[in-house]
């Protein structure tokens, strides 16, 4: 034995673990392991509740879902109409091309089990990306014992599950965390080029080019907004070279919509999700531009230039620019952006989660993260679900709820800002030194 390492009677009798033998820190810290359980529960709930359309009623585990919607979208192909050439699609290209190109590999037809299945398993891989960053940002971040804990956490999220069976918004969170983590690493260009991806999916990541102006060199900032600016522009300039008229709703159809479940909702007097119409309107580009509720009371470019005021106050007030500070930079601004907008869907959750629990990997953050979570299914689907007999309106005695539920959202999603904003007006070496 070696000299210095001497054991008590009751440690040299203790029998050495098995191979391949875990102790519960073992099984905590092991990342394969944790992988392994992700992906079976989210293949088993697909197996147990598996999606299915009925009598035109969908079931199973992507009902309430987007799926559905998706798959009429992909129903268009059958009679060789394309999207961007053919019809409008209200999503940036790469989400509209894959719902064809998934429709088309699915076996077409009536095969929805098939679609949902296969759209599912690609938004899993998406989430199995969105698990490793978490956990590499977090380690990065937190340290190695933090980061593992926080996909614990997000692992079990009910949320994050949901979402892979709803929407594509997985794939925004994807690209979004991705250009964060290159971004960390200060590997601009790869950040450039995920930022730039992900904007071709949902405008959102391309919001970290403002973290990028206030963390970064100017000239640095420059290069990568025109990079991510460049890829935005490449890609749709052809498209609307091939058909402009069919093109632009996507650029514009979001923001055309009338107001819905936010309190410019509220003020608005639209008690009523955000849908666009059937998919069979998409042949007419003209439909993109009808308000399905009543216009705005407060317009938006003034609710814009609100949040470009509050935005500009963080970027002169920002004391922290450590990686912590980029960090809830980013997520100040994305919720900033979501709270001046026009409407709320509750995915923006799958973007929402992962940043606010890297900025809080505390009881207190996945407490907020809950409350959230719960605030915003009780409004859709359980509140929403009760609308069957008005066509999806809000009425009677569900307009309470739905208007506190509202209220609720938007004062955890401003909390969330207040305590982000103190936190980048701290130094960080001096937060450092009170941690």
């Amino acid at each position: 034995m070696a000299k210095g390492k001497n054991l008590s009677g009751a440690q040299r009798a203790a029998p050495l673990p098995a191979r391949g033998d875990l102790t519960l820190t073992g099984l905590l810290g092991d990342f394969r392991l944790l992988l392994l359980l992700f992906v079976a529960f989210r293949l088993l709930m697909m197996m147990v509740y598996q999606p299915l359309l009925l009598d035109g009623v969908e079931r199973g585990v992507t009902a309430g879902g987007d799926f559905l919607y998706y798959f009429q979208l992909g129903r268009l192909t059958e009679s060789g109409w394309l999207p961007f050439r053919d019809w409008w699609s209200e999503f940036p290209p790469i989400p509209s091309l894959l719902i064809t190109l998934v429709y088309q590999l699915s076996g077409r037809g009536d095969n929805y089990a098939g679609f949902a299945t296969f759209f599912g398993l690609l938004m899993l891989a998406c989430d199995v990306g969105n698990l490793a960053l978490i956990r590499a940002i977090g380690a990065r971040l937190h340290g190695a014992n933090t980061g593992m804990a926080l996909i614990w956490v997000y692992a079990v999220l009910t949320a994050p599950a949901v979402f892979i069976w709803w929407n594509f918004e997985p794939l925004a969170a994807f690209w979004l965390l991705l250009a964060l983590w290159w971004l960390l690493r200060k590997q601009a260009v790869r950040s450039a080029v995920a930022a730039g991806a992900g904007a071709l999916v949902k405008f959102t990541p391309a919001l970290i080019i403002g973290a990028v102006w206030r963390f970064r060199p100017p000239d640095a900032a420059l290069r990568y907004t025109l990079a991510v600016g460049g890829i935005f522009v490449v890609v749709y300039g052809l498209l609307l070279a091939q058909n402009a008229a069919m093109t632009a709703p996507s650029l514009t159809a979001q923001f055309n919509k009338a107001s819905y479940q936010t309190v410019w909702a509220l003020i608005d007097g639209n008690y009523r999700t955000g849908n666009f119409g059937a998919a069979e309107e998409r042949l007419d580009p003209t439909t993109a531009t009808a308000i399905q509720g009543n216009p705005s009371v407060i317009p938006g470019w003034l609710r814009l230039a609100a949040a470009a005021a509050v935005g500009a106050l963080v970027f002169a007030r920002t004391q922290r620019f450590d990686d912590k500070g980029l960090v809830a930079f980013v997520t100040i601004t994305l919720l900033i952006f979501f709270l001046q907008a026009q409407g709320w869907s509750p995915q923006w959750l799958a973007q929402i989660i992962p940043l606010a629990l890297l900025c809080f990997p505390t009881r207190n953050g996945v407490t907020a993260v809950i409350l959230l979570s719960l605030v915003t299914f009780a409004e859709y689907p359980f509140l929403f679900i009760r609308t069957g007999d008005t066509g999806g309106l809000i009425s009677g005695g569900l307009m309470t709820p739905f208007v506190v539920l509202v209220l609720a959202r938007t004062v955890i999603l401003i909390g969330f800002c207040v305590a982000l904003y103190r936190r980048l007006r701290q130094d960080a070496v001096l937060a450092q030194s009170q941690q």
